[in-house]
């Protein structure tokens, strides 16, 4: 499955609703209807159907979970309040926060490597440094890994 094209995928229906308030189910129909040939739109292929349902459970589960999300992004993220975060970096932190929550088949170092990626790719110069250091808390803190987590599954305060 090409999981890392979902992740665009969802990441613009993310940025969407993020910029409008608009409906999970309605940003992603529009983004699905916009690729309207076996072309797509400016020469990018459609969205597989693999690709078009892994991309739907991000949109929904970060929908469903958001407040929860939010949270562990604020408290990962100091001197940062999330409204101040660039619209991006903080979509891109919601996906890979919820993969983290609760995509245990998606290894939490695929899931940090992957949101890097996507910061490099659509974020500006310090993107890539702010997103690693706050998936790396967030994934200690839910205990799927982190530089602060101990063998065991256990925060380390040292």
């Amino acid at each position: 499955m090409a999981r890392r094209r979902a992740r665009e995928f969802a990441l613009q229906a993310l940025y969407e609703m993020d910029q409008v308030t608009v409906a999970p189910s309605d940003a992603l129909r529009v983004l699905w209807a916009g690729q309207l040939d076996e072309e797509g739109l400016g020469g990018v292929k459609p969205a597989e159907e693999d690709e078009r349902d892994y991309a739907t459970r991000l949109v929904e589960g970060v929908t469903a979970r958001r407040d929860e999300i939010d949270g562990l992004i604020e408290l990962a993220s100091d001197n940062w309040r999330l409204v101040r975060m660039p619209v991006v970096d903080r979509n891109i932190l919601r996906l890979a926060s919820f993969e983290l929550l609760a995509c245990h088949d998606v290894p939490a170092s695929v899931s940090i490597n992957e949101a890097v990626e996507l910061a490099k790719r659509y974020g500006d110069k310090d993107s890539r440094a702010f997103v690693n250091g706050i998936l790396d808390r967030i994934a200690a803190e839910t205990g799927r890994g982190g530089r602060r987590n101990v063998a065991g599954g256990r925060r380390s305060d040292a």
